[in-house]
């Protein structure tokens, strides 16, 4: 796919994209890279953008390599635990995740993303992303 049915693809499956226009890039099991445009709209204070709209960022790249990463059998995926560290503020240009799993089980998937803003490293996030299974 191209990268604007990739954007389709994820923003019909995750609304919350849609809704702060964040774009993908590449979705396959070994990385999956998601960004979105400095915006006013989503800015806090001295025009930084908001450090809950970088964790949505984050988290949906996190859940895009999840799902691409699922066990056979598994319905899905949901975060269960999310931890960033912001290394710098985000003023302007392109905001970029990069998401990689670092550990594929049959009930967690684990996901660390890089947050680059203009080629810096702004933000690292690690997650764990619980696998959701058919209940019996």
């Amino acid at each position: 796919m191209n990268s604007a049915d990739l954007t389709t693809y994820i923003q019909d499956r995750v609304p919350l994209c849609g809704t702060l226009h964040i774009h993908a890039e590449k979705l396959d099991a070994d990385e999956v890279v998601l960004w979105l445009d400095w915006a006013a709209d989503l800015c806090t204070s001295n025009d930084m953008l908001h450090g809950g709209a970088v964790m949505a960022l984050a988290d949906s790249a996190g859940g895009a390599a999840a799902m691409a990463n699922l066990p056979e059998g598994a319905l899905g995926t949901s975060t269960i635990e999310s931890k960033t560290n912001f290394l710098g503020a985000i003023r302007n240009g392109q905001v970029i995740a990069t998401s990689r799993p670092l550990h594929v089980g049959s009930s967690t998937i684990v996901i660390e993303t890089e947050i680059r803003n203009n080629d810096k490293l702004v933000a690292k996030v690690a997650q764990i992303q619980t696998v959701l299974r058919p209940r019996n």
